[in-house]
């Protein structure tokens, strides 16, 4: 289990989950269908890093292919399929979501919560095909995409959306900052011994760090948070894309529940938004790049808010390696 907000709330904020769900319906009829090869239909104002105005016509029909194309052409790097990209987004319709719309209860002042996303990664907050079209477009770029619900969504467009194949469907999106990975990365260094009452941490190269509880200790009431190896990187701060290796296991049997290293290799969050659990907002926001953080997180900071997630009772264990922020 990946160390974000359970799905629901993630859905909530980011994702068009009304439209990934089930199998996908055929056009209405061959009258409706949508031109070949056209160019954007919609109509996008507002600067970069505002939250786009988008309008499009009542009758107007979008390419039955993906269409993208600069709203405004940013002067950063170009983005490329396996980057890690940190982006904003508004949708033409309420479904298919915005970082500009306000949680209810956020600081106004506080960083929003933006996607952090891989781009030719199936699985993720935005629809496949929207991220790869960020491909060869620049770093503070608004990018416009757009097409009909089945060009884009596909075979898992869900018919009880309310969305029929041919409707249009914009994102626009903002390309706030783009990296290129190295999957395999780990922090270097000679590594600390865990400090007393603390889980003693084994990481062998290219491997899940193996976690041991300390045996007849109590999991801390709070967080506490060693850094095991020091890194000389920039400090890491809220709202940007951390990227790391992690490994997790349960405190009171010290049985792994995830790693990074069993599914790919490094993954990448946002931090201090709320997007990840609480401990690892708390815990790594600060923390710098080329850290190894051992992180001790009861559950009032880690899952005990959702009584229907498996790890909900659980103090949580977690090795985390700082690879850089997006």
């Amino acid at each position: 289990m990946i160390p974000t907000k359970t799905a629901r709330r993630a859905a909530a904020l980011l994702a068009v989950p009304a439209l990934l769900i089930t199998a996908a319906c055929g056009s209405d009829s061959k009258d409706d269908a949508a031109p070949k090869n056209s160019g954007p239909v919609a109509e996008v104002s507002g600067k970069f890093g505002a939250e786009p105005k988008i309008e499009i016509a009542k009758d107007a029909k979008v390419s039955d292919e993906v269409v993208t194309s600069d709203v405004s052409t940013g002067d950063g790097a170009e983005v490329k399929k396996g980057d890690i990209v940190r982006l904003d987004f508004a949708g033409n319709i309420e479904a298919l979501g915005s970082t500009w719309a306000q949680r209810q209860g956020a600081d106004p002042k506080a960083p929003r919560a933006q996607v952090v996303q891989e781009v030719g990664k199936q699985g993720q907050m935005l629809p496949t095909k929207v991220a790869d079209a960020l491909a060869g477009h620049k770093v503070g770029s608004r990018v416009q995409v757009e097409g009909t619900a089945e060009a884009i969504v596909g075979e898992q467009l869900n018919p009880q959306s309310g969305i029929k194949p041919t409707d249009p469907l914009v994102w626009v999106v903002d390309i706030v900052n783009a990296k290129k990975v190295d999957k395999k990365g780990e922090a270097k260094g000679d590594q600390a011994a865990s400090e007393a009452g603390m889980p003693e941490v084994k990481a062998a190269s290219q491997k899940a760090a193996t976690i041991t509880i300390p045996k007849g200790e109590k999991a801390p009431k709070d967080l506490k948070e060693q850094v095991l190896i020091k890194g000389d990187g920039a400090a890491v701060k809220a709202g940007e894309g951390l990227v790391v290796q992690y490994t997790g296991v349960k405190w009171e049997d010290g049985e792994k529940f995830d790693s990074s290293w069993d599914h790919g290799g490094a993954s990448a969050f946002p931090i201090g938004v709320g997007g990840v659990i609480q401990g690892w907002d708390k815990g790594l926001v600060g923390k710098h790049v080329g850290d190894r953080v051992l992180l001790t997180i009861p559950p009032n900071q880690a899952y005990g808010a959702d009584p229907s997630n498996q790890l909900a009772k659980n103090n949580l264990v977690f090795v985390v390696d700082i690879l850089g922020t997006v």
